[in-house]
């Protein structure tokens, strides 16, 4: 299986590096794309509009120009999304979604367009623990956690006892409802990546911080239908993207830009 998932990803490379020279054209083809809107600051509700937002959209959106291609956007809870792109539902999903093996067995994955790292985010003013030790060990401490996600199985197995049934795990049926359970004191930590740590602190100046150094590093893809004809040509437009400067600027945009004016 090892061998397998490397020479996948070796495939990937290659796909990419061939396709960036000359993007395909999709000559108009609509894409059914699905997201949460509750992931600041790659998908989230723009409070002033009531649309979908973030840099997940952005640069979606931007690999649609590029390809020729429509996109039309849906919403899917994220205990859901995964299935539903496998069962053909939507062409394509993005919620933050790390890049594993399993999830790898179920689904295509686009080219890596985003590497983090996960962090432990906490109310500003805390004082009783700083880092993942001093967390674990005071069993009055709780962890918001959205199930199924890399942050629920950080919190398990890197931090806690490694029993997903952990009374200490209090689970939320979105991302946003857990950071809000935090900020109103419900829980005392929420872990998530360094990137939606970013647009959680700027949207809330002063009312969280990080502590601890980083858990792990990730990788998040977009996922598409197994055996989908668009992952190529999605990747030789992230290859793109990167290669002249656009996903530096969205994440000048997003993880910057959007913390000084929110």
């Amino acid at each position: 299986m090892k061998l397998t998932w490397i020479t996948s990803l070796f495939s990937v490379c290659v796909a990419v590096a061939a396709g960036a020279a000359e993007l395909p054209d999709l000559n108009g083809r609509t894409v059914i794309a699905v997201t949460e809107n509750a992931y600041t600051p790659l998908n989230f509700v723009d409070a002033k509009t009531g649309q979908g937002i973030g840099w997940e959209y952005d640069a979606f959106n931007e690999i649609a120009r590029r390809l020729n291609m429509k996109v039309d956007w849906q919403l899917s809870s994220w205990d859901t999304m995964i299935q539903a792109v496998k069962d053909g539902q939507f062409d394509v999903g993005m919620d933050g979604i790390t890049i594993t093996e399993e999830r790898a067995s179920q689904v295509d994955f686009s080219a890596p367009y985003m590497v983090s790292e996960q962090f432990m985010l906490v109310r500003a003013n805390e004082t009783k623990f700083d880092d993942a030790k001093s967390f674990a060990a005071n069993p009055d401490l709780l962890v918001g956690s959205q199930p199924g996600t890399t942050n629920f199985y950080v919190a398990v197995y890197d931090i806690l006892d490694g029993d997903e049934t952990n009374p200490r795990i209090k689970l939320f049926e979105t991302f946003g409802a857990a950071v809000q359970a935090l900020k109103s004191g419900d829980v005392d930590v929420t872990l998530m990546d360094a990137t939606s740590a970013r647009g959680y602190m700027g949207a809330n100046p002063g009312a969280f911080k990080l502590v601890g150094g980083p858990l792990g590093t990730e990788q998040f893809g977009f996922i598409l239908t197994p055996g989908s004809d668009l992952t190529a040509p999605i990747n030789a437009a992230i290859e793109s993207m990167k290669a002249d400067g656009t996903m530096e600027a969205l994440n000048q945009k997003w993880f910057f830009d959007y913390k000084q004016t929110n």
